[in-house]
């Protein structure tokens, strides 16, 4: 458990972050890569880091589609997590080829086509292949998607907290909104002074009074973690649901979408659903270790939530990262931090100028 600091002086910082999931982190390190102090509040009641995927793939597989901004968003996700591998000394970004599963001749078609755009062709080969696995069903093949694999978000946090604790740049507790005192030139909290406050609390934003007017709505997800001697996958198999191999014939296998339960808590109904779906892939005995269940920052028009508050230039917001929060959160966290120290205007799509021009 890391300490909570009381400082007898007042601390001066230049950003106060609040919430320390991926793009907490993101933002984090852009401060301290470019000389900049923050402090970090973190009340661990926000779980979808420590329970996600961590998936990281440039393409929509549902339609066969770019992800937006896919190129930029991966250069700087390989290096960002690179750089954070050696500051914490641990294998946390993990690269393996995706196998997306076909179910038909139309969907053999429709990905022959989607191999032909310009945009796609760096990221979907064009031949199709079978995994020779026995405990694989796939009559009609996979379609390998490149540039793809996972990061171990749990552990990442982990490592990330104690780093900060370390260098004195955390507080564990939840943050009281009404302690925050705001004027033309600073804020103040409690006995901090900073020039900026990033809230980054993904779900939890919907208790926060300065944004909760945002259209972020929440999906709950529930994963299985299962180990299986037999299947012996080495390869991420997207279906209608994904197994992700981590190692030590265990596999993390997802995902549900909920939209209407906003809770933590898993479900029998979630278990039962992530099973049909794994028995008509797998053909082989496996076991459940543990389920999991979070809740993730989705808005409505399905892009993130960047930018300042319509009233106060000091408070800013980075959410709304969605099921992508690997490849999200560094590029994200530069286009906010450009936007705060280099006057670089966000892209309107995550700008959320686009959402107070229709509520105010």
């Amino acid at each position: 458990m890391a300490r909570v600091f009381y400082f007898c002086q007042m601390k001066e910082v230049d950003y106060i972050i609040v919430g320390c999931g991926l793009a907490g982190i993101s933002f984090s390190e852009l401060c301290i890569a470019n000389k900049k102090t923050c402090i970090v509040f973190e009340n661990h009641t926000q779980n979808s880091t420590q329970i996600a995927g961590g998936l990281y793939n440039p393409v929509v597989l549902k339609r066969f589609s770019e992800v937006w901004k896919a190129k930029e968003q991966l250069e700087l996700a390989y290096s960002f997590y690179e750089s954070l591998e050696k500051k914490l000394n641990q294998k946390l970004f993990h690269e393996i080829p995706l196998y997306r599963k076909l179910n038909s001749i139309e969907e053999q078609n429709n990905w022959h086509v989607a191999t032909d755009k310009p945009n796609l062709q760096n990221y979907l080969n064009s031949k199709l292949e079978a995994l020779n696995n026995p405990n694989v069903f796939a009559p009609f093949k996979f379609g390998k998607v490149n540039q793809t694999g996972y990061c171990d978000t749990k552990l990442l946090k982990e490592l990330y907290l104690t780093y900060l604790d370390q260098k004195q740049m955390l507080q564990i507790q939840s943050f009281d909104y009404d302690q925050l005192e705001i004027t033309k030139e600073q804020i103040t909290y409690q006995d901090i002074k900073a020039k900026r406050i990033i809230f980054a609390e993904g779900f939890g934003v919907q208790k926060n009074p300065f944004f909760n007017n945002l259209p972020l709505d929440g999906t709950k997800g529930e994963l299985l973690l299962i180990e299986s001697s037999e299947l012996q996958l080495n390869q991420i198999i997207n279906s209608s649901i994904f197994i992700l191999p981590i190692g030590a014939n265990k596999y993390k296998v997802g995902a549900t979408y909920n939209w209407k339960d906003k809770t933590t808590i898993s479900t029998k109904e979630a278990r039962e659903e992530l099973e049909t779906n794994l028995k008509e892939l797998i053909k082989c005995e496996y076991k459940i270790i543990e389920q999991y269940a979070g809740v993730r920052p989705t808005v409505r028009d399905r892009r993130p939530l960047l930018g300042k508050h319509y009233l106060h230039n000091s408070i800013h917001i980075l959410n709304g990262l969605g099921t992508r929060g690997v490849m999200f959160a560094p590029f994200l966290s530069h286009q906010l931090y450009n936007y705060i120290e280099n006057n670089i205007p966000l892209d309107k799509e995550i700008d959320i100028q686009r959402i107070y021009k229709k509520i105010l």
